[in-house]
């Protein structure tokens, strides 16, 4: 008899905002879907119960109650929580569970959480995602990897995941997305640093001016803006995903430096959207402004008087 995934009791390990956007989507096909956060049960659970009421999503009180429930986990945790998330998940699979790890985190950590996971009997398939899920939702370009996932790959796409098989060995589809993500990521913390010390100097129309000419292609200005909001809104996460992506860096012998830096630029924008810079404190709010020179503006408001010699 053929597999219908539709008929799957489907969970998702992490209830974030890529969790919430597979929930609904799952959820419009009446996929029946259940999930565990390690924020329930904490202050910031009532958005999560919130959403999981409107969008008839079950609760589970832990990894162990979601993992002995469902046929298919997908775990999307913070890239720090990927082991761990794997674990807990373990003892309480049933045989031949599929696990999906949709983790930014590094080849190594993937491998790692494979054997959690296969010795328990269960299925992992690690998964990398592309790019940003929120335009794309459940069909952003997913790649898989690992000695199961061709075999997985048809049973995603009937669910309506843009899944391609990128290698049956472990490592390859997460190998791909961190070293995309040095460029990516590292972009978005260039940005940020070079635009606003631009703001401070009062030069920032000429170095917008001598990027489109060299980068004609770029939009410059609405790219910045995306930038600066991305990491105001997902400092966090970006940053701990970077640390994997130096780990990754490193793993093959090479001092991860652009890596370190970007990791520590996004932890610090994220430390001052916590601080309340971009909007209220404690609530991770902000602007969301159309003209990135709002944002840096609210940096520079709140870093040191510029030093003597600036804005010339």
């Amino acid at each position: 008899m053929a597999i219908d995934p539709k008929r799957w009791q489907v969970g998702l390990v992490g209830y974030g905002e890529v969790g919430r956007i597979l929930a609904e989507d799952l959820r419009r096909q009446g996929v029946q879907v259940s999930t565990y956060d390690l924020k329930l049960g904490a202050p910031a659970e009532e958005p999560l119960r919130a959403h999981a009421a409107t969008h008839g999503v079950a609760l589970a009180r832990s990894h162990a109650e979601l993992a002995a429930r469902v046929d298919f986990i997908v775990s999307a945790v913070t890239a720090s929580q990927t082991l761990s998330a794997a674990q807990a998940c373990a003892p309480a699979l049933r045989q031949g569970t599929w696990f999906l790890d949709f983790n930014s985190a590094s080849p190594r950590a993937k491998q790692r959480a494979a054997a959690f996971i296969d010795a328990a009997g269960g299925a992992y398939v690690e998964g990398a995602v592309m790019t940003s899920i929120a335009p794309y939702r459940i069909k952003v370009p997913l790649l898989l990897g690992g000695a199961r996932a061709a075999e997985l790959a048809p049973l995603l796409g009937v669910l309506g995941f843009d899944a391609q098989v990128a290698s049956d060995r472990l490592g390859v589809a997460s190998a791909t997305k961190m070293c995309r993500s040095v460029m990516i990521k590292g972009l978005e913390a260039m940005v940020i640093e070079s635009f606003t010390a631009a703001r401070a100097y009062g030069v920032e129309d000429r170095v917008l001016a001598s990027l489109a000419e060299t980068f004609p292609g770029v939009d410059w200005e609405s790219q910045a803006s995306y930038f600066f909001q991305r990491v105001i809104e997902h400092g966090r996460r970006r940053s701990e995903e970077v640390r994997e992506v130096a780990e990754t860096v490193r793993d093959v012998g090479l001092d991860p430096w652009s890596a370190q830096g970007t990791a520590q630029r996004q932890a610090w924008v994220a430390a001052l959207a916590d601080a309340g810079t971009f909007g209220v404190k404690g609530t991770r709010e902000f602007a969301r402004s159309a003209d990135w020179r709002t944002e840096a503006d609210r940096i520079l408001a709140h870093i040191a008087p510029p030093r003597k010699g600036s804005r010339p």
